[in-house]
């Protein structure tokens, strides 16, 4: 293997450089995720409502967007290795203040801060990976960075959860701190710009050309800032029906249009979108959305099954996420040999059909399945998810020049967090809108007239009257049961009908898999640095 060109003039093995890249990008996805199962304690801690802690995870998750289509400019204006060790200092230091805030509002605003930084990380080190490994060994490399997109999110509520319940909420943020330090100290000592695109910014800086594409900046905030909370409030807010839905909407889609037209015709794009006109690359960006789409709709929608079918807690529900991240770990070396031998496009189709299987699989549980059932169930999910993140990311790159890398990156991680976005938007939008049409189909059989109904009525309410409550109150406690069971009844088939429909973007990852283009020889290009 070509060695890689330490800032000192040492070689070392790249692999030391795609350890140390992921340590930050892992700590960063986990905090996504990590905070959720956190709300309340952090609501109680700071003596403020759990509504108004939610914007704990709004604010993180705006910034985060806000920052992710920008982050190839910025690391083009202050260097790639400066502005991802920026990012992980900044995101360090958010954490501790995070750990460290008094109150509910800075709170809010160190989150925000973590969120700008957290944003420049994984585009950085993808295209960081990219310019590392020669074209043979990217696959092996993309095989690292697929563990650590789909293992944190996936430890994240189990952590988060595990902390709290022993320790402090203020813990589940000062663990990034020990990790960030880590992090700046190996990135400092190993990582260093390639020589291509150190001159290309020296290039551009002599040449007095780079503008700095002001308006494009502030269109990409306001479109996916405003996107990202119309996405978290909108179930809250009861979507349309609110004015403030209604202003967020209005705001980011006009934004969203006018900076698409902008960029198209502007010299030197904060955005480069024409990079969307390569085919593959394309069609690439839609899988990393589905994938998105799908993982962290699931990721949601498991733990919350599990809380709501037997109670569990968080950090047991929590837990049947593990072995399908588990199974990826152990299928990623596999796939990495696999890809040049089966192909790309081959391995994507054959994930998706796994995916759709596993979903549908879930969506057909009884509803007496326990959490072993529920873990292997997503054990074969997480089969289905392996054989995608490594050919995914060979396709997006496989025509693309070696400068176009950086832009690229951006775009690839833009896609599968807003994919990621819309699924939870869509997991908590359908699972209340079901169990609506699920508790006014079961209300129907509750009538007067119906034996079985009147049977098991007499029947709880002569249990209540045997310990001691009056007719009256057995006769509304037995009423009470009942619509409780129905809620749950109504709530499970939600759940079920959530998984069923996720078949459906499968299905188009199916269709899209199959319009890949095949691809070219690789092109020979420079050691790795």
């Amino acid at each position: 293997m070509s060695h890689a060109i330490t800032p000192s003039g040492r070689a070392v093995n790249p692999w030391w450089i795609g350890l140390t890249l992921t340590i930050a990008t892992f700590m960063e996805l986990l905090d996504t995720s990590i905070a959720n199962v956190s709300l309340p304690h952090i609501a109680g801690g700071l003596g403020t409502s759990l509504d108004e802690a939610t914007w704990v995870l709004t604010s993180y998750l705006v910034a985060n967007a806000v920052v992710l289509p920008l982050s190839a400019w910025l690391s083009r204006v202050f260097g790639r290795k400066k502005y991802y060790m920026v990012c992980v200092g900044l995101f360090t230091a958010s954490s501790l203040l995070c750990g460290l805030a008094p109150n509910l509002g800075l709170l809010i605003f160190f989150r925000v801060l973590q969120g700008i930084a957290g944003g420049g990380l994984a585009p950085s080190e993808q295209a960081m990976l990219v310019d590392t490994f020669p074209p043979a060994k990217r696959a092996a490399a993309f095989g690292l960075y697929s563990i650590a997109i789909v293992m944190a999110p996936a430890l994240g509520p189990t952590l988060g959860g595990w902390i709290t319940d022993n320790s402090s909420w203020r813990w589940i943020f000062f663990i990034n701190i020990p990790v960030g330090l880590l992090s700046l100290f190996l990135t400092s000592r190993l990582v260093s710009d390639p020589p291509a695109f150190t001159e290309e910014r020296r290039r551009i800086k002599a040449s007095g050309k780079a503008r700095i594409d002001y308006l494009g900046i502030l269109l990409f905030a306001v479109g996916f800032g405003g996107l990202e909370v119309v996405l978290d409030k909108g179930q809250e807010d009861d979507w349309f029906g609110s004015p403030f839905i209604i202003l967020f909407t209005v705001a980011s889609v006009t934004a969203l249009v006018v900076a698409v037209i902008w960029e198209l015709h502007h010299k030197d794009p904060v955005v480069d979108l024409t990079l969307l006109g390569n085919r593959n690359f394309a069609i690439a960006s839609a899988l990393f959305f589905l994938f998105g789409f799908i993982l962290f709709s699931t990721t949601v929608l498991v733990p919350q099954l599990l809380q709501s079918l037997d109670n569990y807690d968080a950090t047991t529900a929590g837990m049947a996420l593990t072995p399908g991240a588990l199974v990826i770990v152990v299928m990623a070396p596999f796939i990495v040999r696999l890809t040049p031998i089966v192909g790309a496009k081959r391995l994507i189709c054959i994930g998706f059909i796994f995916l759709g299987v596993a979903v549908w699989h879930v969506g057909h549980l009884a509803l007496n399945a326990d959490y072993a059932v529920f873990a292997r169930a997503r054990m074969l999910q997480g089969f289905g998810l392996g054989f995608l993140i490594v050919p995914i990311t060979q396709v997006a790159y496989s025509y693309l020049p070696l400068e176009k890398n950086n832009k690229a990156s951006s775009l690839t991680n833009l896609f599968r967090n807003e994919g990621g976005s819309f699924g939870i938007t869509f997991a908590n939008t359908m699972l209340a809108q079901r169990a609506q049409f699920h508790q006014s189909i079961l209300a129907q059989h509750l009538t007067p007239d119906n034996s079985a109904y009147h049977e098991w009525l007499q029947h709880i309410a002569g249990m209540f009257t045997h310990a001691g409550y009056s007719a009256i109150e057995a006769a509304n406690r037995a009423q009470a049961q009942l619509y409780a069971l129905l809620n749950q009844q109504a709530s499970l088939l939600s759940y079920l009908d959530c998984f069923v429909s996720l078949v459906l973007p499968a299905g188009v990852g199916l269709i899209l898999a199959m319009s890949i283009k095949n691809f070219r020889p690789p092109q020979k290009q420079a050691p790795a640095h």
